[in-house]
């Protein structure tokens, strides 16, 4: 369980990798976009040429592209705080977030090789856990990790904290919803360099600087789940975000396991409705190794072909007219569909539509949700 992935040693060039960042660090680019750019030009750099005219046919007047003298200065503050930014595709890359949808382009790091080990296994749950919650994460977490686990978490009070601590000797990875140099919370100031004294690592998708929001955590949680194969909870109230890293493993194929606890306890509440709706219940690391047995050598090969110096894209389709893009606008709302439901009713070529809504995303003009949906933003 220890061994890291088969990684390709390929990395991203100095050039490419100042691109990328540019790339991803513009004006209305997420993780889905980012990709779409690339399929439709052929490299970041080609992508960074096409974005003022692509969003100006969306109808946006003015575009906002990070510049270059900004990734510089994000580069070298990574490299400052011994910090790297690791690209998809790239050794260190974590094995099993490459295969959700939509991973991040770039990811920060601070920390060891510890990333590139396929098995890591999340462990979330309640802020104010009880002292029987913590107990019962220190235990999964220290027998977990002496099965060759990495258990990752998001560094929070609570079941958090319990889990990263009982696997300071084995390993642990914590996630950050801020930059990696905002820690949150501040009191675990001794605790993340004792993650990072021990081999661990702490990683994050937004950029150093960036102050933590409520609309942060749960892509936080995305991240917990992507990286792992399955998810722990323990003492998850009925709207926690916990359960939001639940879903986010759900809809990740991921294994979630949930630890039972007393009915009269609202901490619990959230634990035990995932058993109700066919999470597997979890008393011992015996239940979680059991549940994983089918999962423990299932890393697929690593994609290269987004690495490659001069890849050619397809040669693009011609410019939509006016009437076929405001055709696309018309059919969307406030309520997001399905693209692949969007294609047929419009009946058109797909590469066209595809094209028209990354006009229309730059732009602002429409969002993205999971699943594949698309709504307008009136």
């Amino acid at each position: 369980m220890n061994k890291p992935a088969p990684y390709d040693t390929r990395r991203l060039s100095d050039a490419q990798r100042l691109s990328w960042l540019r790339l991803i660090r513009s004006e209305n680019i997420g993780p889905a976009t980012f990709f779409d750019l690339l399929d439709h030009a052929g490299s970041a750099e080609r992508a960074l040429e096409l974005l003022p005219e692509l969003s100006k046919r969306g109808g946006k007047k003015s575009y906002r592209l990070c510049s270059v003298d900004d990734a510089e200065a994000e580069l070298d503050a990574h490299r400052q705080r011994g910090a790297e930014l690791v690209a998809f595709g790239e050794a260190g890359y974590p094995p099993h977030l490459r295969h959700i949808d939509g991973p991040p382009p770039m990811i920060s790091v601070r920390g060891g090789p510890i990333l590139a080990n396929p098995g890591m296994l999340g462990i979330v749950g309640a802020r104010n856990a009880s002292l029987s919650g913590r107990k019962l994460a220190a235990q999964f977490a220290r027998d977990l990790g002496e099965q060759g686990f990495v258990i990752v978490s998001g560094l929070a009070r609570g079941i958090d904290g319990a889990a990263h601590e009982a696997a300071l000797t084995t390993g642990t990875v914590a996630v950050f919803a801020g930059g990696i140099d905002i820690l949150y919370p501040p009191e675990h100031d001794r605790l993340q360099a004792a993650i990072l004294d021990r081999g661990g690592a702490v990683i994050s998708e937004m950029p150093l600087g960036w102050k933590p929001r409520g609309r942060d955590f749960p892509r936080r949680n995305r991240l917990i789940s992507g990286v792992s194969l399955g998810v722990v909870v323990i003492e998850a109230a009925k709207a926690s975000g916990s359960l939001h890293t639940a879903r986010y493993a759900l809809e990740q194929n991921r294994e979630i396991f949930a630890v039972p606890g007393s009915p009269l306890d609202p901490r619990s509440e959230g634990a035990n409705g995932l058993i109700r709706q066919g999470a597997t219940l979890a008393t011992s690391a015996r239940d979680v190794l059991e549940g994983l047995s089918g999962r423990l050598n299932s890393v697929r090969p690593l994609q290269q072909r987004l690495l490659e110096e001069d890849r050619n894209a397809p040669a693009p389709p011609p410019d939509p007219d006016e009437t076929f893009r405001q055709n696309v606008l018309s059919a969307l709302g406030p309520a997001p569909v399905d693209l692949d439901e969007l294609i047929r009713f419009l009946d058109a070529d797909t590469r066209s539509i595809n094209v028209i809504l990354l006009e229309l995303e730059l732009a602002g003009r429409i969002e993205r949700h999971r699943g594949n949906k698309i709504s307008a933003l009136l």
